[in-house]
């Protein structure tokens, strides 16, 4: 179990990386909000890269958990469950205020001078896509898609153009473009 100091600077740190970004990111404005000192922060975390890091774990951790709980969800046929997770990702969204993605907002503006945080960002998407590659062969299987697709291509796809999405409800602060998005894909997905 994470100690509650450590909970509370992942939680906090979580909303003002994606209100900030990273690079704006304060320790001192983190230390402050949380009323944690100093010497604790360094207790759980190296320095901000480290901290910034498992902030993105236990973001994903979450993550996959919401994928898991749709994707395995055995009342609904597999593209009622894609649909279903995205809809609860864009709810969250709305509930956030339209601050998008984590790793979105982290890989625009870390992928191109960090290394670390392009990779670790980069296998986030990818177990996301991988999750829903799974849950997309079964809609293959059942007919739901053209028995020749690439479900992976798919799923890859999917992260890509929701990526995308996010980023443009962030900037128009509504769900328009995730909407619009979701219906898009899920149709072309059943068309194959």
């Amino acid at each position: 179990m994470i100690h509650s100091t450590k909970q509370r600077l992942i939680d906090a740190g979580l909303r003002m990386l994606l209100e900030q970004g990273y690079n704006s990111l304060g320790i001192q404005a983190l230390l402050t909000a949380t009323e944690t000192p100093k010497g604790s922060f360094y207790h759980h975390f190296k320095d901000k890269e480290d901290f910034a890091l498992q902030v993105i774990d236990a973001y994903i951790a979450e993550v996959h958990a919401a994928l898991d709980a749709c994707l395995r969800d055995p009342e609904r046929p597999p593209l009622a469950r894609v649909r279903h997770f995205f809809e609860q990702t864009q709810q969250k969204y709305q509930e956030d205020g339209y601050l998008g993605c984590l790793m979105g907002g982290l890989g625009q503006e870390l992928s191109g001078v960090s290394e670390v945080f392009r990779r670790k960002i980069e296998w986030c998407f990818s177990s996301i896509a991988e999750r829903l590659a799974t849950c997309l062969d079964e809609a293959r299987r059942r007919g739901e898609i053209p028995t020749g697709c690439d479900v992976r291509q798919m799923a890859d796809l999917l992260v890509d153009c929701w990526e995308g999405a996010a980023l443009r409800s962030r900037l128009r602060r509504n769900p328009a473009s995730l909407n619009a998005m979701l219906d898009f894909c899920i149709r072309s997905v059943a068309a194959g």
